[in-house]
């Protein structure tokens, strides 16, 4: 079954890959780019689902091919959940992540271990060429570290996301494991088993 997957993140796409099509090959993932798609799709949902479904929809329409797209964030307790739904957009679409994480932490300087609960939130939309969407959420527990992890499985936020069942952050876990217990990962096996009906 050939997919779709609405983004242009090349990280995203590779992590994608393994997931849907590993290890039974039944699933192609093509990105934006190799389905020659250069849609520019604003996200202006008020819910990880509402921004999923858009880019899922869009995307599908251009190309009738089933399509997936996600929306996911870091939900920081301690700063009310933020930057959640924004978390892609957090002090600007093009500040790096580096950054990003850097001021996060500074804005948790002095909080307490027990106080720095974090969660990331993925959902994932399917849509279906002739009308029909589905959605799955994935949601993986954690806490914002106190430093920036050098790790190199990770990318946006994994650095600064600890894991106290593993010792490490999302960026220090073998790929394998992230691809597993992950927020995306855990929507995209949700969503794999869904679409294996299609088959």
């Amino acid at each position: 079954m050939d997919i779709i997957f609405a983004t242009g993140n090349p990280a995203k796409v590779k992590e994608v890959k393994a997931i849907l099509e590993q290890p039974d090959g039944v699933f192609h993932v093509h990105s934006l780019q190799d389905a020659g798609i250069t849609a520019d799709i604003v996200e202006d949902g008020h819910s990880y689902e509402a921004n999923a479904i858009k880019k899922a929809e869009t995307v599908c329409r251009l190309s009738e091919i089933i399509t997936l797209a996600d929306d996911s964030g870091i939900e920081i307790d301690c700063l009310d959940k933020h930057p959640g739904l924004y978390s892609a957009r957090y002090l600007g679409g093009h500040t790096p992540y580096a950054d990003k994480n850097r001021l996060i932490l500074q804005a948790l300087d002095g909080v307490p271990d027990g106080l720095r609960t974090a969660r990331f939130v993925c959902v994932i939309a399917a849509a279906f060429p002739g009308g029909g969407i589905h959605t799955e959420r994935g949601v993986a527990e954690g806490f914002v570290a106190r430093e920036i992890s050098m790790g190199k499985t990770g990318f946006g936020y994994d650095p600064i996301f600890f894991l106290p069942q593993y010792g490490k952050t999302m960026s220090d876990i073998p790929m394998e494991l992230k691809n597993k217990i992950s927020h995306r990962g855990i929507a995209l096996g949700k969503m794999k088993e869904y679409l294996k009906r299609f088959l």
